[in-house]
């Protein structure tokens, strides 16, 4: 009875990592959607004089 509780516990502490992985993966999708996003955006309102707003650093 003992082993058939570990496995299903097992397998429940599985199943919800890899839905939470899951999750992390679309995440990190949008994140790197707005970054290209605001990287176009940065470069396309930049002039030949204007720095950037990681230039003064």
């Amino acid at each position: 009875m003992g082993v058939i509780l570990l496995v299903l516990l097992l397998a429940l502490v599985l199943g919800g990592l890899g839905f939470a992985v899951h999750v992390l993966w679309w995440i990190a999708l949008a994140v790197l959607v707005v970054w290209l996003i605001g990287f176009v955006v940065e470069r396309g309102a930049a002039s030949g004089s204007r720095r950037r707003w990681y230039g003064r650093w």
